[in-house]
């Protein structure tokens, strides 16, 4: 896979944390096997990762599933694209082929709700939503956050909430990024394909009215080089996933998060005008009775994360006012 940045490839052979090597090494590209890497490699998942399984006990919610397309009651599967890049949302156990994580739980948890089986294959993130139209998938999960663009070619059905956030390098000055122009001169490191460079470009022009000079947008495809790039000074600032984050700067020394800077929900995927959300809301919903819901929250140590109950494409939260 390559990495494409506004300041030239990424340099490698760095050793680097845990967080950053799972996710360089382990994201996998769109289509085929998980990718694979030696237990003993540097930076693989130590063990360190929950491994509890919380979802063994859920049992089939008849309501749910009866509000399931015929096809796919007969079926008992169904196809998930799985984005697998960094903890707690989604990572590899050290065989380099278990994935665990928030996503994962959800869709084990759901499935058995439903009383079918998850067919999952690694994808690539940015291949994930165009690929729920043509209809090879009738599901996907990499903590796809709801906005409105994406509203118009995708359904979702929320399960967590999460969002945007920054860190940076313990010695840097910056305190918190609550003002997008407070990055204004700065590299700006973010994943392909996300709200992160959505959102940066969409305000591009906000230094230049404010008299700045404009920021960097440094973009990679693999969440590993992200980090990378801040650690060798390529980059100032990383945006990404609020839990991600908190995550990322437990794991790697010299690493701090800043703060969050605004709130999305995060749900399933699917092609627009899906038969399958009545029946993945219902499932949620009932996981949330049963105590399945918390959980896994509590599993991954994102209780800051829970909704109230799960809704079928819900306007996008809106963005903090400039």
């Amino acid at each position: 896979m390559s990495t494409r940045t506004s300041s030239g490839p990424a340099r490698t052979g760095l050793a680097f944390a845990l967080i950053t090597v799972a996710a360089f090494g382990l994201t996998a590209c769109a289509g085929g096997e998980p990718a694979t890497v030696p237990a003993g490699a540097p930076g693989a998942a130590k063990g360190s990762l929950p491994t509890e399984d919380v979802v063994a006990g859920v049992r089939k919610n008849e309501a749910a599933a009866k509000l399931l397309p015929a096809d796919v009651r007969q079926r008992g599967s169904f196809a998930v694209a799985a984005s697998v890049g960094s903890p707690p949302s989604s990572a590899y156990l050290p065989d380099g082929r278990t994935v665990v994580g928030v996503d994962a739980d959800f869709t084990a948890a759901v499935a058995k709700a439903l009383g079918l089986e998850p067919k999952r294959e690694a994808v690539g993130f940015e291949a994930i939503l165009p690929a729920l139209g043509t209809g090879k998938y009738d599901v996907g999960t990499g903590n796809f956050g709801v906005t409105e663009e994406r509203r118009k070619t995708i359904d979702f059905v929320t399960y967590v909430n999460d969002g945007q956030g920054f860190a940076t390098r313990a010695d840097s000055p910056l305190k918190e990024i609550t003002d997008l122009t407070q990055l204004c001169g700065l590299k700006v490191a973010v994943d392909a394909g996300t709200t992160f460079e959505q959102t940066l470009e969409e305000n591009r022009d906000r230094c230049a009215a404010a008299g700045k000079k404009p920021y960097g947008i440094d973009v990679y495809n693999q969440t590993g080089a992200v980090w990378m790039a801040l650690q060798q000074g390529r980059s100032d600032v990383v945006m990404s996933t609020i839990n991600g984050l908190r995550y990322a700067v437990t794991q790697q020394k010299g690493m701090k998060f800043l703060n969050e800077y605004r709130r999305l929900d995060v749900g399933f995927a699917f092609k627009k005008g899906t038969p399958l959300a009545p029946a993945f809301q219902a499932a949620v919903n009932g996981l949330k009775a049963d105590g399945t819901y918390d959980r896994i929250l509590r599993k991954w140590g994102v209780t800051g994360s829970g909704i109230e109950r799960s809704r079928i494409s819900p306007p996008e939260i809106p963005a903090p006012e400039k």
